[in-house]
């Protein structure tokens, strides 16, 4: 009898329709003999920064990394603020802690789960030197009032474009918008590698060149080091990958669609979806529901062989990790959010069979 069970991701079947040409590509990089920023390096930065209309990319190791360097770049004075989402993967907070900067949290808009843009300028202070925005789940947020906001009060915009690779605004690509936008390759995600991998976007020559001296012990010449720096270098073996991947990233993004399409017209009303509107193309690197019944109906699907995460379980501002680190810890929207989101089966390998599976179990639940 055939295996009815679905996994929410599985990277083995996801990453095979690409085995054939990983294989030839880790022969290429293993016999070349250079594994550090090299020739499969230079060729998806400018892949990727095709891709995305954009001037340039830089490899870094991580998502993480890529946000940490682009507030490095700006060597902001220590305890300046940053406006980030009280609704977000800790890692977009993590970055602000870790350049001795103080994070200021802004309540989504829960018709998109991103950064609400009406709430963001009663949080700007005379400190307040950067917006850090996330587009969340694979939907970009709404740019137009962020970038007056950011012109008006002579303000940074960086964008954590980690789940947004391909996602668009009104037509101008995620990650485009700001001074830099910081992507992760984490191999679950739409552009993912097969380990960590990272990259900084941004159309700028002189902020090209920090965030390529950062990443690299602050040095332009090696042996010499013109500031304190990093190691956090994308490695030829996933730029490698990543390329391979690349050229299917629409495909990828496209069946992705194909699958929330069949979640937003068939799931009954019971449950709260994701709004779609023409201003935003969704990326849906995650396809959350929200229901007040969540652990019950995570069980229920479970029982059925269907397997879902929660994205995310716990909101950042309670976290032990932010413990005496924030100003406010107050944020009911967020909080709303993490108790009753669901996230549902929508990966590259699953298929339509997959999803009307998915959407007919809970339809009776």
């Amino acid at each position: 009898m055939k295996d009815m069970s679905i996994d929410y991701e599985n990277l083995q079947k996801l990453n095979a329709p690409f085995f054939e040409e990983y294989t030839k590509t880790f022969q290429e990089v293993l016999n070349s003999g250079w594994y550090i920023l090299g020739k499969h390096v230079q060729q998806f930065e400018q892949e990727f920064a095709a891709y995305n209309n954009a001037k340039h990319t830089i490899g870094v190791a991580s998502g993480l990394d890529a946000i940490t360097l682009s507030l490095a770049a700006f060597n902001f004075e220590k305890g300046s603020e940053v406006i980030v989402p009280s609704n977000t993967y800790i890692a977009t907070i993590l970055s602000v802690l870790q350049n001795n900067l103080t994070p200021v949290l802004v309540e989504p808009d829960m018709a998109t789960y991103n950064i609400d843009p009406k709430k963001i300028e009663a949080a700007i202070t005379s400190k307040t030197k950067a917006i850090l925005v996330v587009h969340l789940y694979g939907k970009p947020c709404e740019m137009q009032p962020i970038l007056e906001l950011c012109k008006k009060h002579n303000l940074k915009l960086i964008e954590d474009c980690a789940q947004a690779h391909g996602a668009t605004y009104k037509g101008q690509k995620a990650g485009t918008f700001g001074d830099f936008g910081a992507f992760s390759f984490y191999p679950t995600k739409n552009l993912g590698a097969l380990g960590d991998a990272g990259a900084v976007v941004c159309n700028d020559d002189e902020l090209d060149r920090k965030i390529r001296r950062l990443r690299n012990y602050g040095s332009d010449i090696k042996y010499y080091n013109e500031v304190v720096g990093y190691n956090s270098r994308l490695d030829e073996m996933q730029a490698a990958f990543l390329s391979v991947k690349l050229k299917s990233l629409d495909k990828i993004n496209e069946h992705k669609r194909k699958l929330a399409a069949i979640y937003l017209e068939n799931l009954k009303e019971d449950f709260i979806k994701p709004q779609a509107h023409p201003d935003y193309f969704d990326v849906y690197h995650i396809f959350n529901i929200r229901h007040e019944k969540r652990d019950e109906l995570k069980n229920y699907l479970l029982e059925h062989n269907i397997k879902t995460e929660i994205h995310y379980p716990v909101s950042p501002s309670r976290q032990n990790a932010l413990k005496g680190l924030l100003n406010n810890y107050d944020f009911p929207i967020s909080e709303k959010i993490h108790q009753t989101t669901l996230s549902l089966p929508i990966s590259y390998f699953h298929t339509t069979d997959d999803v009307n599976r998915v959407v007919e179990v809970m339809n009776k639940f």
